[in-house]
């Protein structure tokens, strides 16, 4: 076939018409301004509208939640029924809030209803939520456990059941409560599942769970090639004094600062308060209520910098994150790569530095041996350093002293680094076959 007439098809098929679906979610797409399908989004969501299992392995921010969300609100317009009909489960209470801030805009012009449940609050408000029916609840593993225990939460009918960042729930050891909702679930449904990497313990619960899964796998183990990432190497005893001069930075209006501790994360909030910036802390000893308001002080920019643990590595959702810092290297290369995730998100550019000394030697060697490549180092003038991490460093960047827009003055911290930046079936419904079984739900329809 000629390339002229082959063109006629490929513009047919732009955009998210290609999916042919309902008119309400075509309108709320083009309100939130989505006009081409990510990666992700193309290579699965023709598979859940179908009804098959999916194993969806891509690097946050890659586009997931609407990977999912979208099918499901698609199969929930043409089939409508009671709820609760999809279960969604998330290993943080950010993360599940995220989940549910985007089901609802992009559900915004249908009747469909959501439901949060997780721990922290008190399950009074979610019970509530949970007796007026949503079709959607999107939770984490422990309450949404207690809640059917407590029979406030009746699974019977659950026809579609998400697990996203799959990985992160085995890292804060959620597998035995996993494992308890899905004896409580019908057999017949469909799973999902989404995670940014695939460790033995996934694929051990891919292969229980999932029958003859579509399987995409855009992830890896290397940043997103949007995200500029360096190393810096500087002397314990100095990190401070260099989380000033990036955090005084020209192009650092919004920042993440990751710590190892909590107790560090709060300390040092009151720390960057204290001289002035508009810093918040978020950490596992703050209550929901705290987390929430921190969390949406920080989008709504009344907050510069986010002093934050892992435990809210995975569950950060904010556009045009400039920094982030890793104040005290990541246990991990994955939880490394996790964490610089929160810049340069949905194709935008971002910075990530991370703070190392001496000691941290292992921890960049490993590091670069997962990710297949070597970190850009930066070298910090006139301020102490350990020895070199490694014998291959780059030349000593020139300085300079600028002066902040937001008010505020200071060094900026010099670097180059030695190596680069880094067919609608109509009213009937699709059909919902799976591997040659036929679905049904009309169980759970009123």
């Amino acid at each position: 076939m000629s390339s002229a007439l082959a063109q006629p098809t490929a513009l047919a098929e732009s955009g998210f018409s290609r999916f042919e679906l309902d008119s309400t979610l075509i309108r709320a797409l083009n309100e939130a301004g989505f006009t081409e399908p990510r990666p992700i989004q193309a290579e699965t969501i023709p598979a859940c509208l179908e009804g098959d299992d999916v194993l969806g392995l891509a690097q946050t921010g890659t586009g997931k939640t609407a990977a999912f969300a979208l099918p499901i609100l698609q199969r929930l317009i043409e089939e409508p029924g009671r709820g609760p009909l999809v279960l969604v489960l998330a290993p943080t209470r950010e993360l599940a809030i995220q989940i549910d801030a985007e089901f609802r805009r992009l559900a915004r012009y249908t009747d469909i209803k959501t439901a949060t449940v997780f721990g922290g609050v008190s399950p009074r408000v979610q019970m509530e939520a949970l007796r007026r029916r949503p079709e959607i609840v999107i939770g984490c593993p422990g309450r949404v456990l207690d809640l059917i225990k407590q029979r406030v939460f009746d699974p019977s009918f659950i026809d579609t059941l998400v697990l996203d960042e799959a990985d992160h729930m085995f890292d804060m050891g959620f597998l035995p409560d996993v494992t308890r909702i899905l004896e409580k679930l019908p057999k017949d449904r469909q799973n999902l599942l989404f995670s940014a990497t695939m460790p033995s313990s996934i694929r051990s619960l891919a292969n229980k769970i999932l029958e003859q899964p579509h399987v995409v796998e855009l992830a890896n183990t290397r940043p997103a090639a949007q995200i500029e990432h360096f190393l810096y190497e500087v002397g314990e005893g100095q990190k401070r004094a260099l989380l000033d001069r990036v955090l005084d930075q020209e192009d650092c209006k919004t920042a993440i600062v990751f710590t190892r501790t909590k107790h560090r994360a709060k300390r040092m909030a009151q720390q960057l308060e204290a001289r002035g910036l508009k810093a918040v802390a978020l950490q596992g000893n703050m209550s929901q209520v705290q987390r929430d308001r921190a969390m949406q002080g920080f989008r709504e920019r009344r907050f510069d910098v986010l002093v934050a643990t892992d435990i809210a590595a995975r569950g950060i959702d904010v556009a045009d994150i400039d920094y982030v810092i890793n104040f005290d290297p990541p246990a991990t290369p994955d939880t490394y790569t996790h964490r610089i995730g929160r810049t340069g998100r949905s194709e935008a550019t971002g910075r990530a530095v991370t703070f190392v000394t001496g000691e941290d030697r292992l921890w960049v060697r490993d590091t670069e041996r997962v990710l297949g490549s070597k970190i850009p180092r930066l070298v910090a003038e006139g301020l102490a350093t350990q020895p070199a991490i490694d014998r291959d460093r780059g030349p000593r960047p020139e300085g300079g002293d600028r002066s902040r827009s937001r008010s505020r003055s200071g060094s900026r911290p010099s670097g180059r680094s030695d190596s680069g930046a880094g067919g609608r079936a109509g009213s009937g419904g699709r059909p919902r076959s799976r591997g040659g079984r036929s679905r049904s739900r009309s169980s759970a329809t009123a």
